[in-house]
């Protein structure tokens, strides 16, 4: 289209924009560009003949404005820069625009050209929102999500009649609008099939942009690539083969949401394939949907779990990395562990509070681990295991001949072994109330009296307990020396049970992945792992699971496979998913029938809370 004198231009775009007969009006009425001049006419009440550089932010401005997509420009400067040299000796300039159009990413081409784009200020922090400056590839392809070339005088004001753009939209992981890919040329040799041309290769460039965001995004997920006719989709799933992430055009295909998505659907749902035959790097299988209808060949490939690099012999390692792991994404146990990092070394004594299996030994040893003492002795005794004749002995000490059938070299007993590190006591809610006292004088005068000893043997340890049982209370009933409880309590310590922790999913999909490696859960295992109240905490699970994984068939974990018997008196599940039925309902009422809310009540996951409520066949106003 050759290009038009400014005022020509001005009143063809007001002819178009108003739907007025005119020989100077050759646009099609019905094509985007006479759509986009009628907005920008009536809706953004923009002139055709205003002139004047964009609107451009600061270096600070931009610094913000880039903040939210630093992310997004690491994953797709690979091929932003691949783009721009294909694209150099064309005179193409690359950008890289946020949603709201402004640019954040720009590669010029040679130097002559280069410098007619600075002088007209197409280059990063200048903004293109069709809002602004009219019809333009940018704001344009952005205001309607879709591919879009603009040609020299398809633009609405006058002042950009020699410059052509052709631009893509991109999305990211979720399917949602991020920015878009823009070229521009200012070459008035290249034609217009020129530019459909180089719009064709930056679509296909920002298609795997796409691919990297989403690849980038999921790299510990499975990610499976899924033909179609629109062009192929990404979907991204957990060793569960639970979704937990799909394309645009992968929802689109399989008609995928938000809300499917984050109840934790499972991939068999929508795709079946031989799981077997995708273990290598990258694996084409054939797809089908979940009824047998042929997808066609598409790639599974594995998890890129992220390695720890080897610390720097210079880099503080965090000594408190046991414990936070432990911690997990409970939000009381974050807080104790914040807690513990702030006594630090000093000599506080702790008391750990817990159902049994809740993992208070891990939970000690990683104390120990964290402290100054980790270099000495970590010394464990379980005071409800040791018969109470022997626990004397075993604690303090002894000298050779002290008692009949005693060692002849004697014993030093556990608490002088402990000396300069910790001495970890298990159910001292059951130590006898004699020996409680002799304990409370060792905590007091820091010396230890082996049974037969003439002198006493100074010690320095730090002492963890442990217990299921009240203390406080026992110590109100006279059941447990009030001193000696106020003594241990240092800094007392919660371990929730395994059914309270907020992250109990995660817990659960990290220990079978420990105790069964080489198999997945079906989904009605998965159903049954996360429902079931385990009395028996961590040390249940681990059992239950190792079991499993030796009585898996062909690498698949059903409910079958799982040792998990009635609890608290129930002769059936249905009664167990009665009681959860009925506890998801009165937390939905309370909140208004508000998710996130039950779910932040229950101390659930929402995808969680989601997945309970389909299960349970449970109505909501959501």
């Amino acid at each position: 289209m050759a290009s038009l004198s400014a005022s020509n231009h001005v009143a063809r775009v007001l002819s178009v924009a108003n739907q007025v007969t005119d020989r100077l009006a050759d646009v099609d009425a019905s094509s985007r560009i006479a759509s986009s001049w009628r907005r920008c006419v009536i809706s953004h009440k923009l002139d055709p003949a205003r002139q004047g550089p964009p609107q451009t932010l600061t270096e600070a401005e931009i610094r913000h404005v880039a903040e939210p997509m630093e992310e997004t420009i690491r994953f797709v400067t690979p091929e932003l820069d691949d783009l721009a040299r294909v694209l150099r000796d064309a005179g193409y300039c690359v950008n890289l625009a946020d949603a709201n159009a402004t640019m954040l990413f720009s590669r010029l081409p040679g130097e002559a050209d280069a410098r007619l784009f600075m002088d007209w200020k197409i280059y990063t922090g200048s903004n293109f929102a069709e809002a602004f400056e009219g019809t333009n590839g940018l704001g344009t392809a952005l205001a309607e999500q879709k591919p879009i070339l603009v040609h020299r005088d398809e633009h609405f004001r006058a002042q950009w009649h020699m410059f052509s753009c052709a631009v893509a939209p991109l999305f990211d992981q979720a399917g949602r609008l991020a920015g878009a890919v823009n070229i521009t040329s200012c070459r008035e040799d290249l034609e217009r099939t020129a530019h459909q041309l180089a719009l064709a290769v930056t679509m296909e460039a920002t298609r795997r942009m796409e691919g990297a965001i989403f690849r980038g995004h999921f790299r510990n997920a499975w990610i499976a690539t899924v033909p179609g006719d629109g062009g192929s989709g990404l979907l991204a799933y957990d060793d569960d083969r639970r979704i937990v992430g799909a394309c645009r055009s992968a929802r689109a295909l399989l008609g995928l949401t938000d809300g499917l998505i984050a109840s934790g659907i499972g991939l068999s749902r929508y795709v079946k394939f031989d799981h077997h035959a995708a273990r290598g790097a990258d694996e084409t299988v054939e797809l089908r949907r979940a009824d047998g209808r042929v997808l066609g060949r598409g790639h599974v490939a594995p998890p890129l779990r992220t390695r720890s690099p080897a610390p720097r012999r210079d880099a503080p390692i965090d000594r408190y990395d046991a414990m936070h792991r432990l911690a997990g994404r409970d939000p009381g146990l974050i807080k104790s562990v914040r807690r513990l990092r702030s006594i630090g070394d000093h000599n506080l004594p702790v008391l750990l509070h817990g159902e049994t299996g809740v993992g208070k030994d891990v939970f000690a040893r990683a104390i120990h681990a964290a402290s100054s003492r980790a270099r000495n002795n970590y010394v464990a005794l379980n005071c409800a295991a040791m018969p109470e004749s022997l626990i004397d002995a075993e604690l303090f000490g002894y000298e050779a001949g002290a008692f009949t059938g005693a060692r002849r070299d004697g014993s030093k007993g556990l608490i002088v072994q402990a000396d300069g590190g910790t001495l970890f006591l298990d159910e001292i809610g059951d130590m006898p109330i004699a020996l409680q006292t002799r304990l409370l004088r060792v905590l007091e005068n820091r010396e230890v009296w082996p049974l037969g000893a003439l002198k006493p043997v100074p010690v320095d340890i730090r002492l963890i307990s442990a217990t299921h049982r009240d203390l406080g209370r026992m110590a109100e009933e006279g059941a447990f020396r009030a001193d000696l409880y106020f003594r241990l309590r240092g800094m007392e310590v919660r371990l929730p049970a395994l059914r309270e922790r907020a992250d109990r999913d995660d817990i659960i999909r990290q220990i079978a992945r420990e105790e069964a490696p080489d198999c997945r859960l079906s989904d009605d295992a998965w159903v049954l792992l996360s429902a079931y109240p385990y009395p028996g905490n961590m040390r249940q699970l681990r059992h239950v699971l190792r079991l499993a994984g030796c009585t898996a068939e062909d690498g698949i974990i059903t409910d079958a496979d799982l040792d998990l018997p009635p609890f608290g008196g129930r002769t059936a599940e249905s009664d167990l998913a009665a009681a959860e039925r009925a506890t998801i309902v009165e937390a939905l009422r309370k909140h208004g029938g508000r998710v996130t809310e039950a779910a932040r009540a229950l101390k659930l996951s929402r995808a969680t809370l989601y997945r309970k409520i389909k299960l349970l066949k449970i109505e909501t106003t959501q």
